[in-house]
């Protein structure tokens, strides 16, 4: 058991703003907090780690205190361990992106032939992420794509423009926020977090199959469906 003075040290919030939490009934409904008298009291020590993750929520999630409230009043040991896979899968994907390096503009201009503009305007709408090293990994195969489309006669004087790759980004937006949700929903607290990273990295290259094997056959149904209006 910790004095409000040892729990504000240990978990580097203020006294003020850990009795707020107190109040909101963030750390529980404080049955579990020993009173020896009117201005003295004894924490569980377990209340540095909750408070961590309300801050963490806080500052990281931009998650309002009532919303909080609410996930760690239903399971906060989930919630930590959502936390924790969020994290680990992020850092996974930032240092397989740092290993995988970034291709300078220069040689990406040089290997397809893309115009810089129509590479500066995919920049602009946020399709493309370059920074002063390059394009990471994921861009170089979007230009990739975009390359092939123009060899094949996607050209901008039929009409096709770096903007048409917005109706797949908006459309795939509400997609992705599906499947995280699902995703994370399904293995945090459920397996350990290693095995978690281990399912979500099997399941990329088989999601790419998947989409582009149902896209394909959504477009010949679409197509069907075209010419039997037109008869």
């Amino acid at each position: 058991m910790l004095k409000m003075s040892e729990l504000a040290e240990r978990s580097g919030v203020s006294a003020g703003t850990i009795r707020h939490y107190l109040r909101e009934g963030l750390l529980g409904d404080g049955a579990d907090i020993v009173r020896t008298s009117r201005n003295m009291a004894y924490y569980p020590a377990e209340y540095v780690e909750r408070i961590a993750l309300i801050k963490r929520l806080q500052q990281q999630r931009f998650m309002p205190l009532r919303v909080i409230r609410g996930a760690l009043q239903e399971d906060p040991d989930r919630v930590s361990a959502l936390i924790e896979l969020e994290d680990r899968i992020l850092e996974r994907a930032l240092a397989s992106a740092e290993d995988d390096g970034r291709v300078p503009a220069r040689e990406v201009r040089e290997r397809y032939d893309i115009p810089r503009n129509v590479l500066e305007r995919l920049a602009e709408i946020g399709v493309l992420t370059p920074t002063r090293a390059g394009y990471d990994p994921n861009d170089v195969k979007i230009i990739e794509a975009i390359a092939s489309f123009r060899a094949g006669g996607y050209e901008e004087a039929l009409g096709f423009t770096v903007y048409d790759t917005l109706r797949y980004r908006e459309a795939l937006e509400p997609l992705v926020a599906q499947e995280v949700s699902a995703l994370l929903g399904r293995l945090a607290g459920e397996v350990d977090v290693e095995r978690a990273l281990e399912i979500v990295e099997a399941g990329a290259e088989p999601l790419r199959e998947l989409l582009g094997a149902m896209h394909s056959k959504l477009l010949l149904a679409e197509l069907r469906r075209e010419r039997a209006s037109l008869r």
